[in-house]
């Protein structure tokens, strides 16, 4: 196996996979598959109600918020948020970091919803998260995204939004640190980054959100179809629950919880870092305020170097270092999965690149 630094789907706890590689033909003694066994049976309802109380423990959720797991991936909360969460007549508020938080304000005007962007960071290619906003006194609410895959950017602290409910998309560092969420209305996560591969989406929705949801929209759109059925209304992605469920009992029981989980991110990425900024070979391109612990961009000298880095990490045994196709350059994702041992490896070979053609 390499070391794997894809930004989504992304590495996975080993020992997850080998417990599901373990009972894959026979889960918990039904004779069949988890692949196979029904969704109304026991041993599914036994899977999702574990998957949701461990979520619960470990953010600290108290009985204000409902847990669901749906699927279309985080994309389709773009439009889900303000159908669900904004009337005609209300405003809601964006703050633009690039890219995801870009397409969910596409939706939400799409829909006729009308949007203040209370601040974005556009004027520097959305390589900072900014600090000031401009935010509607009565706003239905303020919707961030939490981590910028692409441009390398994480909010280090959530913004005062006073009263307004804070809407976030955390699909990257889901359970990467620790963080209040009794401010939030609702928080949603794509699972195939931190949390699992893909084909469900996380979401967390305080109880008194639901009250908002309108009755004329289609059922497949209604929160509170899912909330009403513990988002079991028509089959829910029975494998990705199960598996969310493991790397959440690895969380919580092999690592040890969520502080320890950020400490060793907060090394992680510290240690890449240090690499990336000493030597004058490699270069951020996020502000240094605004690094994201869990991707890590950077540029070489030149396009050509780039992808000669790429190609021998990969002869050497690490993958998906490749930048996204919009911007370039390359990237690590260091998500909860990836080891110290994994960054030390990176870290190890980067020194010797800049050292065979800086």
């Amino acid at each position: 196996r390499i070391y794997n630094f894809n930004a989504g789907p992304a590495a996975l706890p080993l020992p997850v996979l080998e417990e599901i590689q373990a009972e894959f033909l026979d889960f918990k003694g039904s004779g069949m598959s988890i692949v196979e066994v029904s969704h109304r049976s026991k041993w599914f309802d036994e899977v999702i109600q574990d998957a949701v109380t461990r979520t619960r423990r470990l953010l600290g959720l108290g009985d204000q918020f409902q847990v669901l797991f749906l699927q279309g991936g985080a994309s389709l909360q773009f439009c889900m948020v303000p159908m669900n969460l904004c009337s005609r007549d209300q405003r809601a508020d964006y703050v633009d970091t690039g890219t995801w938080s870009t397409k969910a304000i596409k939706e939400a005007k799409i829909l006729g919803r009308s949007v203040n962007v209370a601040a974005s960071s556009e004027d520097k290619n959305f390589s900072y998260i900014p600090e000031k906003f401009h935010f509607t006194p009565d706003a239905a609410y303020v919707h961030f995204t939490s981590n910028n895959t692409i441009k390398g950017t994480q909010w280090s602290a959530f913004p005062d939004t006073g009263s307004i409910p804070m809407i976030s998309d955390m699909s990257s560092d889901i359970m990467s640190k620790v963080f209040d969420p009794s401010p939030f209305g609702l928080i949603y996560a794509g699972a195939q980054k931190n949390l699992g591969p893909a084909g469900a989406t996380l979401v967390i929705i305080r109880r008194d959100m639901l009250d908002r949801v309108p009755e004329d929209l289609p059922t497949m759109l209604r929160y509170t179809t899912f909330a009403e059925k513990n988002s079991m209304f028509n089959t829910p992605p029975c494998f990705t629950v199960y598996h969310i469920g493991l790397v959440l009992k690895w969380l919580e029981e092999t690592v040890g919880g969520m502080a320890k989980m950020e400490a060793l991110n907060r090394e992680k990425a510290a240690f890449l870092y240090e690499a990336i900024d000493s030597g004058g070979f490699y270069r951020g391109t996020a502000e240094e305020e605004s690094r994201s612990l869990m991707n890590v961009t950077f540029r070489l000298p030149d396009e050509s170097l780039e992808v000669r880095f790429v190609r021998e990490a990969l002869e050497n045994g690490m993958g998906g270092l490749k930048g996204h196709r919009s911007v370039g350059g390359c990237r690590a994702s260091i998500y909860n999965s990836t080891s110290l041992d994994a960054v030390k490896a990176l870290v190890d070979f980067m020194k010797t690149f800049a050292k065979k053609y800086g």
